[in-house]
């Protein structure tokens, strides 16, 4: 009984989003790799198939869609940013009498390029999601056309 109730419940909203799913069904991934880590080269990092292997999406809405994807990402390295300063300050704490606040800098700016290929793929798991809304009966839908 309880595997049909999770059969029956959508797949999580955030969850899919943070681990990459497609947008429309949220079972299908979005990356060929699941890890932006395995393969550190910036050909392999955006590595998607042309639709989700489960529901038939199309990914690249039209020409340039990505692009958008820039302001998803600032969004996000502000809010860590911001993130990361509340925690130093609370844990370590800033002064005007020593070097703290540039050894945030520091630790802040190692944070941002090490999370770049997880932030720069989650920021695209979050711009489609703009455009295309969860399908509860996406089996029996056709996918969205932007044609």
């Amino acid at each position: 009984m309880e595997n049909e109730k999770k059969k029956d419940s959508p797949p999580g909203f955030l969850w899919s989003m943070v681990t990459m799913k497609c947008p429309r069904c949220r079972i299908g991934n979005m990356y060929r790799q699941n890890n932006p880590y395995r393969k550190l080269s910036l050909k392999s990092i955006f590595d998607m198939p042309e639709h989700c292997p489960v529901c038939r999406q199309k990914y690249d809405i039209e020409p340039g869609f990505w692009y958008g994807t820039g302001y998803v990402s600032y969004g996000l390295a502000v809010a860590i940013s911001i993130a990361s300063f509340i925690l130093w300050v609370l844990l370590i704490g800033i002064s005007t009498e020593d070097n703290r606040i540039f050894y945030w800098l520091l630790f802040n700016a190692i944070l941002l390029i090490s999370l770049q290929p997880w932030l720069m793929r989650l920021s695209r798991a979050v711009y489609i999601r703009f455009f295309i809304k969860y399908d509860p009966d996406f089996e029996n839908n056709p996918p969205k056309s932007f044609n």
